[in-house]
């Protein structure tokens, strides 16, 4: 196999996806801005390091010259994926990331053109809700006839880690959008739903999340609604920068995340499915490894991609103790 690089990998979630990666026996190189850090986790990992910022385009094109895929790690992803998105370009390094910001996707979107004409593969969300979210709505639009229309909620549970507080802040979106018709547009923050996650009916709260574009570009659905419901400490409050890296492993073993896509056929018909997973913070890391893994193995298709596109609907299911229940 190729070379795979972590960028960001002495972050809370980048250390966990290089332990991924390097249990998978990839023996990734880890990159990041802290020489000290970076360090101490090649050494624990008994890997290769580089020490560069996003900022100095000559040092990202030579760290990833020789690399044959990227995953960044590193949030906030409204700094990062930009320039490590154009450098995977320049340098054939298919890239990949776990952004949960609709920018990152909207900025592959524009990238789209330039990176089949590089063989180069975009794969934003290659770990993390995307991956959870995508497999399901395909798993689910599947059991209908042409499906016109598609709901789907996000059950986030327990504690954010501080990248991710910190990266959401700075990735606030002044609209609540959905997609109409093919286009993105406004959504009535008011308009909450009700989903049954296998605990009961509880309220849903309209969101813009990535999938309103990945979900539209895998299954070709028109009409797509967003919705998170947050349990736990999920969204804190006061001084991120006081956050913990993130929730600890006995906490993430005791929050699990659940998801329903709601899909409507052609003919009227609406059928239900439900995600049951491990925490978020145990998915991400672990389905970015696997899916590093598979690039590296030669599923790559050049150009903008999500994670159903590649994987197939299946994808999250092969990670750690996921399922997909039919109501």
């Amino acid at each position: 196999m190729g070379e795979l690089l972590i960028y960001g990998a002495t972050g809370y979630t980048g250390a966990m996806a290089a332990e991924h990666a390097h249990d998978l026996g990839l023996r990734p190189v880890l990159g990041g801005r802290n020489a000290d850090k970076l360090a101490a986790v090649a050494a624990r990992l008994d890997c290769a390091y580089r020490v560069f910022d996003v900022d100095d385009r000559s040092a990202v094109d030579d760290a990833l010259t020789g690399a044959e895929v990227l995953l960044n790690c590193a949030g906030p992803y409204l700094r990062t994926a930009r320039p490590l998105m154009e450098a995977a370009i320049r340098t054939g390094t298919h890239y990949l990331d776990i952004a949960a910001e609709l920018d990152s996707y909207r900025l592959a979107e524009h990238f789209d053109g330039a990176a089949t004409a590089a063989g180069v593969m975009l794969l934003p969300g290659s770990g993390g809700s995307v991956a959870m979210l995508g497999c399901l709505a395909a798993h689910t639009a599947a059991r209908v006839d042409h499906p016109q229309r598609l709901r789907i909620a996000l059950h986030v549970a327990g504690s954010m880690s501080r990248g991710s507080a910190i990266s959401a802040s700075e990735n606030l979106t002044t609209d609540t959008l959905h997609r109409v018709d093919g286009s993105l547009v406004p959504q009535d923050q008011s308009a909450v739903e009700a989903f049954d996650f296998g605990f009961g009916d509880v309220a849903c709260t309209p969101v813009t999340l990535p999938d309103l574009i990945t979900i539209g570009r895998a299954t070709g659905i028109a009409n797509i609604d967003t919705y998170v419901y947050a349990s736990g400490d999920a969204f804190p409050d006061g001084a991120l920068a006081d956050l913990p890296d993130g929730p600890s492993a006995a906490q993430r073993a005791t929050d699990r995340y659940h998801a329903v896509a709601v899909a409507t056929g052609g003919d009227g018909r609406t059928v239900s499915s439900v995600l049951d997973t491990v925490n978020g913070y145990t998915f991400t890391p672990l389905a970015a490894a696997h899916a590093a893994r598979r690039v590296l193995a030669g599923d790559v298709r050049p150009g903008f991609r999500t994670p159903v596109e590649v994987f197939g609907a299946g994808f999250a299911e092969t990670i750690a103790d996921t399922h997909i229940t039919d109501r």
